[in-house]
């Protein structure tokens, strides 16, 4: 663990989680319990997460959430053979149960047609290969490329897509070595927002996430629960606390398997 402030905050948390009959972990995937991949399909978990994941659940105390930028179907086949995982995947547009039950939010037919405008844009600009359209947004990765050649692709999306952005209500933002352009909400603090409505006000909650999008849930749970950034370099943040991956989240998982199975 980093300093004595993160240190503390995890002792007191697990402390909790130990004396607690349920309590409930919220987890991002790429760059949290992933590596980032040049391939996405290849962005597959550390070593060791998915057995601890899936010990974790079988303990019965802890409810797991997967809360992800990715379609919900591409989770399912990274985090094989967890079969029974809660998630929201698109940023909360879908929601798969722990039983398979899925959903997801409409998006009006205002958004679309701006999603459809920037497709069409990135065909024009011969962009097609490095953009991954999901639903409710769409984004172009560069992750992988020559510096230069990074840098020309950011920029030319951000000047394609600013006035989409700006003439409507999607939101176009900047992640890990990628540029998207989505819907506003729901996003990630609304799926944290939801869960939290339907927990009591005592069972102890944590979300781990890395990236700029994570701040939504940061923000949600701030006060509420523990809210931990998982980074190998720290960037600012409202989290409370910092991990670096992947050791010292093994020794966290570790932890509150240790914790909740006694």
């Amino acid at each position: 663990m980093q300093d004595v402030e993160t240190t503390s905050a995890f002792t007191a948390f697990l402390q909790q989680i130990s004396a607690a009959p349920e309590s409930v972990l919220l987890l991002d995937y790429d760059g949290t319990l992933a590596p980032f991949h040049v391939d996405r399909s290849r962005a597959y978990p550390y070593h060791g997460v998915v057995s601890l994941l899936d010990g974790i659940m079988q303990c019965g105390r802890t409810r797991i959430v997967i809360i992800s930028g990715r379609p919900v179907e591409e989770l399912r086949a990274l985090l094989t053979p967890i079969s029974d995982l809660e998630m929201w995947g698109s940023h909360g547009l879908e929601h798969r149960l722990s039983d398979g039950s899925y959903s997801r939010v409409q998006v009006s037919e205002e958004d679309s047609a701006f999603l459809r405008a920037a497709e069409e844009w990135v065909g024009a600009a011969g962009l097609l290969s490095d953009v991954e359209i999901k639903h409710g947004g769409i984004a172009i990765h560069w992750r992988g490329m020559a510096p230069a050649e990074a840098r020309r692709i950011q920029a030319l999306a951000q000047d394609g897509w600013a006035p989409l952005a700006k003439r409507s209500g999607l939101k176009l933002f900047q992640f890990e070595a990628g540029l998207e352009l989505r819907v506003s909400h729901p996003d990630k603090g609304d799926a944290v927002r939801a869960i939290l409505a339907a927990l009591g006000a005592n069972v102890p909650i944590a979300f781990l996430g890395d990236d700029l999008t994570d701040e939504d849930a940061f923000q949600v749970l701030r006060g509420r629960g523990l809210t931990i950034l998982v980074r190998p370099d720290y960037r600012e943040t409202i989290a409370e606390a910092w991990l670096k991956p992947p050791a010292e989240l093994i020794e966290f998982l570790e932890r509150w398997r240790s914790n909740v199975c006694g």
